[in-house]
C-alpha cells in the first residue's frame, strides 16, 4: 500500500502530471507544486513521458496527463464521460442550487472521504450519484447479484 509522497499520512489518490509523485489531497499538491521538477526523459517514453508531450499549450490537461497503466482499471471510457455530459436527467438535477453547492463543497474539501460520508446522507446527492453510476456502469447481467 502506498502513502502520500508529501504528507506521508494518507493513501494517495492523485498523481502529479509533472513529476509523477503520488499525493492525497489538494493541500498536499499545493505544498508540492513549488518544489516540483519534471521527470527526466528516459530511453523509454512510455515509462516517463515528457511533460511537454502531455501538457497542452493552452493550459488545459487531459485524463492521460494524470493516469498511467496502473490506473487503467479506474478509468471511465471517454464515451461514458460524453454520455454524462449529454444526460438530460443529470442536467435537470444540476439545476438545483443545493446540489451544486454540495458538489462544490465536496470538490473543495481536503478530506474527501469524510465529506462524502456527509454528502451521501443527502437524498439529492444520492440521487445524483446514482444517476451518474447508471451512465458510467450500466446494469448488465454480469453485475447483478442473484437473489438467494
Amino acid at each position: 500500500m502506498q502513502i502520500c509522497s508529501v504528507c506521508s499520512e494518507q493513501t494517495p489518490k492523485y498523481k502529479c502530471p509533472v513529476c509523477k509523485i503520488r499525493y492525497c489531497s489538494v493541500s498536499c499538491y499545493k505544498n508540492h507544486k513549488d518544489e516540483c521538477l519534471p521527470v527526466k526523459q528516459t530511453a523509454s517514453p512510455a515509462l516517463a513521458p515528457d511533460f511537454k508531450a502531455t501538457h497542452h499549450c493552452d493550459g488545459n490537461w487531459s485524463v492521460e496527463d494524470l493516469l498511467d497503466e496502473d490506473d487503467q482499471s479506474d478509468r471511465v471510457p471517454l464515451q461514458r464521460l460524453k454520455e454524462l455530459g449529454e444526460s438530460k436527467e443529470l442536467k435537470a438535477l444540476l439545476c438545483n442550487p443545493h446540489l451544486r453547492q454540495l458538489l462544490l463543497t465536496v470538490d473543495q474539501a481536503d478530506n474527501k472521504a469524510d465529506i462524502m460520508k456527509v454528502a451521501m446522507q443527502e437524498p439529492l446527492f444520492v440521487e445524483f450519484a446514482d444517476q451518474c453510476l447508471k451512465i458510467v456502469e450500466p446494469i448488465t447481467e454480469e453485475n447483478i447479484c442473484p437473489m438467494i
